[in-house]
């Protein structure tokens, strides 16, 4: 068990987030929704939830500037003077949510010179939460309250499989082509489905090896679990196997990248043949 008052800080944060989702999404009739300018779609859920973080991290860490997926009023060039800062995702995986599949999460990560510094994804209808602190470690932390530490899995041939870790709701006819490479390559793949960023944390657990997202998504997204999956020994690299910073640029959409478990294997002589 880690010994680290940011970690028991958050933990609790997400959890009482989650709690709200929940009061919204167990009750009876269809879920309110409301599309966003991008398209996306807005529930009260979601606005509950940021609402619950923004007010509990002013509490806990005033100097520190805070970016939700819903935040207003956040000029980019404020934005970009920020070293270090908040990158929350109140409820990720909306769309999940109104499906009511149960694969959506509470993410808030604290971003420190464009890398995760710490992380935590939490999963409401679960109440499991995936806990990371870079130099510190990275846990999953049961129903129960009992944390178990969790670190990625080498790769490994010999079964003749690799674990592939793929979007619920975005696929294409890009991710089937690296499929086809990496199968070409490796043998036969293992491929599972999931929402919201569950997937990085299979990585993150050794349960998978690898999740290339050639699809958009954004920054906040993806560094809580990038902050997990780090702390667990593994790492997010674009599609030029550069490692994948946050508020560097004026958009807050990502590249399309790749979420890699072993980080020692050559990922790049593997896959680049897929990404030409």
């Amino acid at each position: 068990m880690w010994n680290d008052n940011q970690l028991d800080t958050l933990l609790r944060i997400a959890k009482t987030a989650g709690n709200a989702i929940l009061s919204v999404y167990r009750r009876a009739g269809d879920i309110d929704v409301t599309i966003k300018d991008d398209n996306s779609p807005l529930t009260e859920a979601d606005r509950d939830a940021h609402e619950i973080i923004i007010a509990e991290l002013k509490r806990f860490t005033p100097s520190i500037p805070i970016l939700s997926e819903e935040s207003d009023g956040i000029s980019v060039d404020e934005r970009l003077s920020w070293s270090r800062y908040w990158l929350v995702d109140p409820l990720d995986g909306t769309k999940e949510f109104i499906k009511r599949n149960g694969e959506f999460t509470v993410n808030i990560a604290l971003i420190n010179n464009g890398a995760p510094e710490l992380g935590i994804v939490h999963v409401p209808v679960t109440n499991i939460s995936y806990l990371g602190k870079t130099g510190v470690g990275a846990w999953k932390v049961a129903a129960t309250g009992e944390a178990d530490a969790i670190s990625i899995t080498n790769f490994d041939l010999n079964p003749g499989q690799v674990r592939i870790v793929a979007s619920r709701s975005h696929s294409g006819d890009l991710l089937d082509q690296l499929i086809n490479t990496m199968e070409a390559e490796l043998g036969k793949a293992e491929v599972v489905s999931m929402g919201s960023s569950l997937k990085i944390c299979l990585l993150a657990e050794g349960k998978a090896d690898i999740y290339p997202r050639l699809a958009p998504t954004s920054e906040w997204d993806t560094a809580a679990a990038h902050a997990v999956l780090a702390a667990a020994g593994g790492d997010i690299v674009d599609t030029e196997f550069q490692a994948l910073r946050y508020n560097q640029k004026e958009s807050m959409l990502n590249p399309h990248f790749i979420a890699i478990s072993d980080i020692s294997y050559d990922w790049q002589s593997v896959l680049l043949p897929g990404l030409k």
